[in-house]
């Protein structure tokens, strides 16, 4: 495995490569890897011959106000869960090789991101789309990888890829969580051992959605009212946002026609956790035919 830290010669090295592969599979992130990330790269090792990592700290999708220069960073560690995993380069590059001076264009799927995380976070997409357009072309692969923990990320990722005909599958893995549910983040290393157990609340709040949905209930404001108080119960946390959406268009569903999505963020302390969940509504029962 070999970790490279400039475009020039990540391009070089996959172009040496390139005749002897059908496949080559690419696993963005932003480093501090876990066993979520683990994941992605098994996967990508068992269905490419090539897999790339990218471990870049994204500057251009935290606000000012954000937590960019206290994100944890480990790339000594990150390389030894690459290398468990499978994978075969990792391009971890300077800002300015990403972004060099005179920089001035952006990548902004808008709709999709005027919900739920885009509400509260302005830019945030802009830059997850800027950088990822910038990772994809210089990678070129065949395949990408990516957790469906940051749901709308990923929906507008695929946006981005179909409206702007990228070549590019993008490949989605299911969350990975531990063993109390609560999703596996690089900002979980953030929370004190009290904010951790308080974390629980967030898987709660999810299986009570699913629950109530399996009990028959339809419409969404009375999940999103329960969500919301479920949450507001545990004094550690500050409840942010709770929202139904279709999955493919992220537009807000008031009742559940189909399959939806629940998108829940919370803050656990000083630290923003999100996650989400499908809710399946019962189908009706089937008519029945009295005799005439």
């Amino acid at each position: 495995m070999e970790t490279l830290s400039t475009v020039a010669d990540l391009r070089e090295a996959i172009r040496t490569l390139r005749p002897y592969l059908k496949r080559i599979g690419f696993v963005p992130t932003m480093g501090y890897l876990h066993a979520g990330h683990e994941a992605l790269i098994r996967q990508a090792r068992e269905e490419c011959d090539l897999v790339v990592v990218s471990i870049f700290v994204n500057p251009t999708q935290f606000s000012p106000s954000e937590d960019l220069e206290k994100y944890p960073r480990d790339l000594a560690r990150d390389q030894g869960v690459c290398q468990r995993a499978g994978a075969d380069l990792i391009f971890h590059p300077d800002p300015l090789e990403v972004y060099p001076r005179g920089h001035d264009t952006w990548v902004d799927v808008t709709e999709l991101g005027e919900v739920a995380c885009g509400k509260f976070r302005p830019g945030h997409f802009r830059g997850v789309c800027t950088v990822c357009a910038k990772l994809f072309n210089i990678v070129r692969p065949d395949r990408i990888y990516l957790g469906e923990k940051d749901y709308q990320q990923l929906q507008i990722l695929r946006r981005m890829v179909r409206d702007l005909f990228m070549p590019y599958t993008l490949v989605s893995v299911p969350t990975m969580r531990e063993p109390d549910g609560v999703a596996m983040s690089s900002r979980n290393a953030y929370l004190s051992p009290t904010e951790r157990q308080a974390a629980r609340v967030v898987p709660r709040a999810l299986q009570l959605a699913r629950e109530m949905v399996e009990h028959g209930e339809q419409e969404t404001a009375p999940i999103l009212t329960a969500i919301e108080a479920s949450v507001t119960q545990q004094p550690l946390t500050q409840f942010q946002y709770a929202i139904i959406v279709d999955p493919d268009t992220l537009e807000p569903m008031r009742v559940l026609t189909h399959e939806a999505r629940l998108l829940l963020s919370i803050y656990v302390g000083k630290t923003r956790l999100i996650d989400n969940t499908a809710l399946t509504p019962k189908a009706p029962p089937p008519p029945v035919n009295l005799p005439e």
